[in-house]
């Protein structure tokens, strides 16, 4: 069973920072085999979603109010670890993620940038593509909006 969190980045600790980096790095950089500036100075700005199993971090996203990221709210850098996919825990993280759109941001328009082989996963929680596909960081993404 997955235990969320939403935490601001001032709430978060100093272990919890770091392990949230090192999941990103572990699938978005290493398993991904993309070398990109994953700090990217908006981490201060995000709310922090952390989806703990067992004490440790295997699922996260960031969310933004709008005009922090995209003019609308905005959920970012989902992820999740690797050996715990097979539990569908990306659904699990990403309702909690658009709650706290809704319940900190009072917004109902998300914007997603979604890499593109995940569109069906993104439909399924609500999204819909807009635009054609574009490269970031190499990677094939669609522009999804959740109105």
């Amino acid at each position: 069973m997955l235990k969320i969190q939403v935490k601001t980045f001032s709430e978060l600790s100093l272990h919890e920072l770091y392990r949230i980096l090192q999941l990103r790095s572990e699938v978005f950089v290493v398993e991904q085999d993309c070398v990109y500036q994953d700090i990217d100075g908006k981490d201060e700005k995000a709310l922090h979603v952390l989806g703990f199993k067992n004490e440790k971090i295997v699922a996260y996203t960031r969310v933004f109010k709008p005009g922090d990221y995209f003019e609308f709210a905005s959920i970012g850098r989902v992820v999740v670890a690797k050996n715990e996919r097979a539990f569908k825990y990306g659904y699990d993280i990403m309702k909690v993620s658009i709650e706290a759109v809704e319940t900190h941001f009072k917004e109902k328009k998300i914007k997603i940038s979604a890499q593109a082989h995940l569109k069906s996963f993104y439909n399924n929680c609500g999204f819909i593509e807009v635009g054609d596909e574009y490269l970031e960081d190499d990677i094939p993404h669609i522009a999804m909006i959740k109105a």
